[in-house]
C-alpha cells in the first residue's frame, strides 16, 4: 500500500478532492430530498395528536424496509420504513450491484453494457415486488404474531397497503439512480429530487390536512411523489444527450448473464438487508417494552433522525463507490487507492461536524416531529448517543461503498451478519431487557454493531491489493459482454 502512494503529489490529491466533492455534494442534497418524503409524511402524521397513528406509520415503514426496499436497492431505519425499505431494501440491495457492474463498465468505456446492466436489475427488482406486495397486504396478522400492539398493527396494515405502489416505484427508481450515479451524472438527481420534495409537501397537505385522510393520505402522497421522481428521471435518460451512449433502448441482452449478475447482486442485497433488518428488529423489540406507544414512537423518530443525518454522509458513500469502481474498471489501481484515502478523510471531517450539531440541538430537535413533551425529552436524551452512532456509522457506510465499488459484496455481507446479529441484537437485548435501560439500551446495541462493522470493514480495506482488484474488475467487465454487444 505504501508503494501505491509513491508518485502521488499534492495536485493529484487536490484533483481527487474536487472530483469527490463534485459528486458528493449534489448526492447529499438529492438523498436528503428523497428521504424527506418519508420524513415529511411522519411529521404530518405526528402532528395529528394521535400517538397510535405515528407508531403505526413508523412500524409499517420499518416492516417494509425489512421485507423489500433493502433488497431492491441502501439505508433508512424505521420499521414501517423497514418494511418499506425491506421490500424496498431488498430491491435496493440488488440495485447496489450496479455500483459494481455499471461503475466498472463505465470506467472501462464499455458504455453499452451500462444500460444492459440497468435493464437486468430493473427486471429482477420488478419480480421481487410481487412477494413483497403480498406481505404488505397481510401486515396486521404478521405484526400481531410478532407481539405488536393490535391498534398499532391495524394502522400499520392500512398504511402499508396504500404503500404497495411505492414498492414498484422504489425498485425501478433505485436502479435508475445507481445507473446515473456511476456515470458521474448527479445534478439531474438533485433537481428531480428537489422538485419531488416540494411537490410532496403539497401532496401531504392535500391528502392529510385538506382531505383529512390521515395515515392513508400519507401513504398516497408518498406513492405519488416517488412515482413523480421516477418519471422525471426516465424522461431525463430518454431525452438527454448525457445518456446517449449508455442507454440505447431495450435489448434482449439483458436476459443474458443473469447468473453472473446474481453472484454480485444477491450478496449485495444481503449486505444491505442484514443491516436494515437489524434496525427494523429494534423497532419490533421496542413494541414489547413497557409503554409501547411511547417507546416505539421515540425509537421511530430516532431512526428517522439517524436516516436523515446519514443522508449527509451518503454523498461520500456514493462518491467512494463511484470513484473506486470507475478507476478499477479503467485499470487505474493507484487512482482507486487515492480515492479511498481522500474519501475517508472527508467523511470523518463531515461526521464530526454533524455529530457536534446534533448534540447542540438535542433539546429542540424533537419538536420537529411531535408536540408530546415526554417524547421530546426522550429524544433529547437519545441524541448524544445518536451523534456517536452517526460518526461511526458514516465511516462504516463509506467503507461499505468502497467494498461495493470493488465488488466485495460477499465480504460485506459476512461483516454485516456477524456485526448485526452476533453483536448488535444480542447486546441490545441485554441492555434493554436484562439491564432494563429501555429504548436507550436498544440503541446502545446498534452502537455495538456499528463499531464492529467499522472495525471489520477497515481491516478489509487496509488489506486490499489494488493491482489485484483492478485485474478482477477487468475480468468482470469482459465476462459480462455478450456476443450481441461485440457485434454492435
Amino acid at each position: 500500500m505504501r508503494e501505491m502512494m509513491i508518485g502521488i503529489c499534492r495536485k493529484d490529491i487536490t484533483e481527487e478532492v474536487k472530483k469527490q466533492l463534485w459528486l458528493a455534494v449534489p448526492m447529499v442534497f438529492a438523498s436528503v430530498f428523497q428521504y424527506s418524503l418519508q420524513m415529511i409524511s411522519l411529521m404530518f402524521i405526528g402532528h395529528l395528536d394521535d400517538e397510535v397513528l405515528l407508531a403505526g406509520a413508523s412500524l409499517a415503514n420499518s416492516f417494509m424496509n425489512v421485507i423489500g426496499i433493502s433488497v431492491l436497492s441502501q439505508r433508512p431505519h424505521d420499521f414501517v420504513e423497514a418494511l418499506k425499505c425491506c421490500l424496498p431494501k431488498i430491491t435496493i440491495g440488488f440495485a447496489c450491484a450496479l455500483e459494481t457492474f455499471c461503475g466498472q463498465s463505465f470506467g472501462a468505456q464499455k458504455y453499452h453494457m451500462v444500460g444492459i446492466h440497468l435493464q437486468r436489475a430493473i427486471l429482477i427488482n420488478m419480480l421481487l415486488t410481487i412477494p413483497q406486495s403480498i406481505i404488505m397486504l397481510n401486515l396486521k396478522p404478521i405484526l400481531i404474531f410478532l407481539h405488536q400492539d393490535p391498534k398499532i398493527a391495524t394502522e400499520a396494515e392500512l398504511y402499508g397497503r396504500y404503500l404497495i405502489p411505492n414498492i414498484l416505484a422504489s425498485g425501478i427508481l433505485k436502479c435508475i439512480v445507481k445507473f446515473l450515479q456511476t456515470q458521474n451524472i448527479v445534478f439531474p438527481l438533485l433537481v428531480a429530487s428537489g422538485i419531488t420534495s416540494l411537490l410532496h409537501c403539497l401532496n401531504c397537505w392535500i391528502w392529510i390536512v385538506k382531505l383529512r385522510h390521515g395515515i392513508k393520505g400519507a401513504a398516497i402522497a408518498t406513492c405519488m411523489s416517488n412515482w413523480t421522481y421516477t418519471v422525471l428521471l426516465v424522461f431525463y435518460i430518454k431525452f438527454s444527450s448525457s445518456c446517449k451512449s449508455t442507454w440505447t433502448g431495450f435489448s434482449r441482452e439483458s436476459l443474458h448473464n443473469i447468473p453472473q449478475f446474481l453472484r454480485i447482486a444477491f450478496p449485495s442485497a444481503i449486505m444491505v438487508c442484514l443491516e436494515s433488518w437489524m434496525y427494523e428488529i429494534m423497532v419490533l423489540l421496542s413494541g414489547t417494552l413497557p409503554n409501547p406507544k411511547l417507546q416505539t414512537s421515540v425509537l421511530a423518530i430516532c431512526m428517522n433522525i439517524a436516516s436523515v443525518v446519514w443522508m449527509l454522509s451518503s454523498g461520500f458513500t456514493g462518491a467512494a463507490s463511484i470513484r473506486v469502481s470507475n478507476e478499477l474498471g479503467a485499470g487505474n489501481p493507484r487512482a482507486a487507492h487515492l480515492a479511498v484515502c481522500v474519501v475517508v478523510v472527508l467523511n470523518i471531517t463531515e461526521a464530526f461536524f454533524v455529530g457536534t450539531v446534533m448534540i447542540l440541538l438535542r433539546n429542540i430537535w424533537g419538536y420537529a416531529y411531535t408536540k408530546d413533551i415526554e417524547v421530546v425529552k426522550q429524544i433529547a436524551i437519545m441524541l448524544p448517543i445518536l451523534a456517536v452512532s452517526y460518526f461511526l456509522d458514516s465511516l462504516q457506510s463509506v467503507l461499505g461503498g468502497i467494498a461495493r465499488g470493488s465488488g466485495l459484496q460477499k465480504a460485506g455481507a459476512v461483516v454485516n451478519l456477524g456485526s448485526c446479529y452476533l453483536v448488535g441484537i444480542p447486546a441490545a437485548i441485554i441492555f434493554a431487557f436484562v439491564l432494563h435501560i429501555g429504548v436507550k439500551g436498544l440503541w446502545l446495541g446498534i452502537l455495538c454493531a456499528v463499531i464492529a462493522q467499522a472495525f471489520s470493514l477497515m481491516l478489509i480495506t487496509l488489506r486490499l491489493d489494488w493491482e489485484k482488484e483492478a485485474n478482477k474488475a477487468r475480468d468482470r467487465v469482459y465476462k459480462s459482454i455478450t456476443p450481441e454487444s461485440l457485434v454492435t
